[in-house]
């Protein structure tokens, strides 16, 4: 007879230097192969109990190896953090978090959307950065003055959540030094904008782990925050003591579901899993709930409408109502991954308490598994309870074992829990009562469509039979309207870029074949001068009077600037001007047609760059002064247009759907912003456009930004 050897803790390699978000799985640590076929034939539930030995120990050695101090996870007002399971980033440009026909912030509508659909919402993430910085020499802090009311407007957004009982963070970039420089370091300078306006905790993007200074100015200024970096396979783990959370983007999709690392080292560290292009979310919150962790609610992704399923949407909302009853169970530092289970495929979390128990199960299989699912240790006086399910259970008895059972719908999940002794529990019968009354998650759709947009019509003018001054006209034409969108992020997924009228979608290529009728277009763009006389003409005052003409010196430009563009107008203001003018923004195939002619080329003086055809690069941290619009006559397009490319971005068409407004920006300016490619591309190429997102006059206007007319034939 030949006895099975038995595995030691020494059999389980760990190394002191593992690097990445991700422990490995059961199997991996005891070097079996991680390959995607066989990888069913991993005993993963025979393996747990010598894998979390091998862990616990890892992680006893490890958390001595980075000095871990867990002073700041003890702080009071801190302990908030260990309970911030549903995280969302809010885009200031969102249309439920700002009106802009009212100018006014509407944080109340932006939450009652979110919490119909997604249950109660614990923090956001205020985000008024990307993807627009770069198009001038706005640093992400300047950007904070740009909002509407500027850093007092901010306030208020922050107290408004605050009254909703929602935690708010604020971001900052580290890649941002290619704006314009300040005085004070960025730990300073976001100190002094939380002093201000109360905010809980600050978003380090691109941070592996947001330096402890951070952390120190706040308290310097007034009030400790909330660390929260990005957790990527560079995060040291030194970082863990002073960021009290993190998130994580999307995990892996494998038949064995993964352990944080983070969580695992200090269960009090609540990761908020993210994964902003996915559009079915069962394996992100099956990992939240194994884990227990959050996630990143974001459906507006720098304009990309990812809306929740109705299906995942009840998932998120009911994982996290269960994981807020037990949060000082699911922060237990004897959290127990990998806890044995009865059925294949199915895997458990125990998080246990003083005179309770939590099970988190979730099903990785794609098919329903019923009947007997965990082996308990029972005591005599112990209730049970099925709290997916939302009913008290009584379990089998076997010896001195509770075998308990429950219904687990396919790629679903499940929670037990056990209450040593018999008490009344007013919270406990109503979380019961409505997970009880709760539809089957199959029974909600997990269908998903993108956000459809409308473009906004442009206002009709008076057809001009005669040149108007400084016009050309363009002829009628049959034009092949082919461009492409650069924004950043999104890939090619439907849903990226702008919908124009013929496409049932939006999507990052176009191509049309388009009848234009003959039309007037504007040779220059318009300067300073012209608008000057416009103002003088009307006493023209925008509502939203914040960054209007910002360039301009006691309501006149600049000596010298009289035949530059002019620019910080915004396209309420452009389309002002161009009524009084009796004329019209043009259209963006107009645009690109009177800029192309009918050869396809890529800049309106032919196929090659040209170095005199428009104004040189610049790589400064402040952007140039605009060059003349007539600075560069061999610019001219194939009609004679001039200033088209390379000197400031032109305002075209606007789009919108229910949450995002957005223009079509085209041109290009000359300021190239260095040190990271997360700002605002160039379009110089007539086949690209910029999609510029629109908030508030306020906050749209821009050193690099201006406008020329069209009008009708």
């Amino acid at each position: 007879m030949t006895s099975t050897p038995i595995r030691t803790t020494s059999d389980v390699k760990f190394s002191h230097a593992l690097t990445g978000p991700y422990l490995p799985t059961p199997g991996q640590a005891q070097g079996w192969p991680f390959q995607e076929m066989g990888r069913w034939k991993i005993d993963a539930d025979g393996a747990a109990d010598t894998w979390v030995q091998g862990v616990t120990e890892w992680r006893r050695e490890h958390l001595i190896r980075i000095g871990f101090d867990d002073a700041l996870y003890r702080r009071p007002e801190l302990s908030w953090s260990q309970a911030n399971f549903v995280h969302v980033l809010a885009m200031v440009e969102d249309r439920y978090f700002y009106d802009a026909a009212s100018g006014r912030y509407t944080v109340d509508r932006y939450l009652d959307d979110l919490e119909t659909r997604l249950g109660r919402i614990d923090s956001v993430l205020v985000w008024y950065i990307y993807p627009n910085i770069g198009v001038d020499d706005r640093s992400q802090f300047d950007l904070v003055d740009a909002l509407p009311g500027g850093i007092e407007g901010l306030k208020g957004v922050v107290a408004d959540f605050h009254h909703r009982g929602v935690k708010v963070f604020l971001p900052t970039m580290p890649w941002d030094n290619g704006t314009r420089e300040g005085a004070a370091a960025d730990w300073d300078r976001m100190a002094a904008i939380v002093a201000v306006t109360g905010a809980d905790g600050i978003n380090g993007d691109t941070y592996s782990g947001v330096p402890l200074t951070f952390h120190t100015a706040c308290e310097a200024a007034g009030g400790a925050v909330v660390l929260q970096p990005e957790t990527t396979a560079q995060a040291g783990d030194h970082i863990l003591g002073w960021n009290l959370q993190s998130w994580s983007k999307r995990v892996p999709d494998e038949s064995i579901p993964t352990v944080l690392k983070l969580k695992w080292l200090e269960p009090r560290h609540i990761v908020n899993i993210e994964n902003r292009w996915s559009r079915q979310r069962t394996n992100d919150l099956q990992h939240a709930f194994f884990n227990g962790v959050g996630y990143v609610a974001w459906e507006n992704v720098f304009g990309f409408i990812n809306r929740f399923t109705d299906r995942d949407a009840e998932t998120l909302r009911r994982v996290a109502l269960i994981q807020r009853a037990f949060a000082p169970l699911i922060v237990s530092r004897d959290w127990r991954p990998y806890e044995r289970t009865l059925q294949a495929g199915i895997f458990a979390s125990r998080f246990p308490g003083e005179q309770r128990t939590l099970w988190t199960l979730i099903n990785r299989q794609e098919y329903a598994i019923g009947g007997e699912q965990l082996s308990l240790p029972h005591d005599p006086g112990a209730r049970y309870y099925d709290i997916w399910a939302g009913i008290e259970i009584a379990p089998r008895i076997a010896g001195e074992r509770a075998i308990v059972s429950a219904e687990i719908a396919a790629r679903g999940f499940g929670a037990i829990l056990a209450i040593s002794e018999a008490t009344s529990d007013v919270d406990l019968a109503s979380l019961l009562s409505e997970m009880r009354g709760a539809r089957p998650l199959a029974e909600y759709s997990s269908g998903w469509s993108s956000a459809k947009q409308v473009l906004v019509e442009t206002p009709s003018c008076i057809r001009h039979a005669d040149a108007p001054d400084d016009m050309i006209e363009i002829p009628a034409a049959t034009f092949d309207f082919a461009v492409h969108g650069i924004e950043i992020e999104g890939y090619a997924a439907d849903g990226v870029d702008v919908q124009y009228p013929w496409e049932d979608s939006p999507r990052r290529h176009h191509r049309h074949r388009l009848e234009i009728e003959s039309f007037w277009i504007d040779r220059f763009p318009v300067t300073n001068a012209q608008f000057k006389r416009f103002v003088n003409a009307t006493a023209y005052a925008p509502a939203d009077g914040r960054n209007f003409l910002l360039h301009w010196q006691d309501g006149v430009p600049p000596f010298g600037w009289e035949n530059k563009p002019v620019t910080w107008v915004g396209i309420e203001d452009a389309r002002a001007y161009a009524a009084w003018a009796g004329k019209r923004l043009p259209r963006e195939w107009e645009w690109q047609y009177a800029a192309q002619g009918l050869d396809g080329r890529l800049y309106p003086w032919g196929d090659g760059w040209n170095e005199t055809a428009a104004p040189p690069a610049s790589l400064d941290r402040t952007m140039p002064a605009p060059a003349d619009v007539d600075a560069h006559p061999t610019g001219a397009s194939p009609f004679g247009v001039m200033d088209l490319v390379g000197n400031v971005w032109q305002w075209t068409d606007e789009y919108h759907d229910e949450h995002i407004r957005a223009a079509v920006l085209r041109g290009g300016t000359a300021y190239l912003p260095q040190t990271s490619h997360w700002y605002f591309p160039q379009a110089y190429r007539l086949n690209e456009h910029g999609k510029y997102l629109l908030m508030a006059p306020a906050k749209d206007r821009s050193a690099g930004i201006g406008f020329r007319c069209a009008a009708d034939r």
